[in-house]
């Protein structure tokens, strides 16, 4: 998922999208451990997703993201 979607969804579709992601990961890594080695890329794909959400997440409870948007602009 690319990040500018990551910042348009509410604050309840993050925590849902994180657990969807966090439960992906678990089964990747589940299946990784099992001998099933197809899923590399993915789990790199999965774990940086957790982190934007994590850090969009988080810059929402710091009220971060109005400076980002006006530094994004000053660029």
């Amino acid at each position: 998922m690319e990040l500018e979607k990551i910042r348009n969804l509410s604050d309840d579709e993050l925590v849902s999208q994180e657990k969807t992601s966090a439960e992906q990961l678990f089964r990747l890594r589940f299946q990784t451990s099992m001998g099933q080695n197809e899923g590399v890329k993915k789990l790199r794909e999965l774990r940086k997703e957790i982190a934007q959400i994590k850090t969009v997440a988080r810059e929402r409870q710091l009220g971060i993201e109005k400076a980002a948007k006006a530094g994004k602009g000053a660029r």
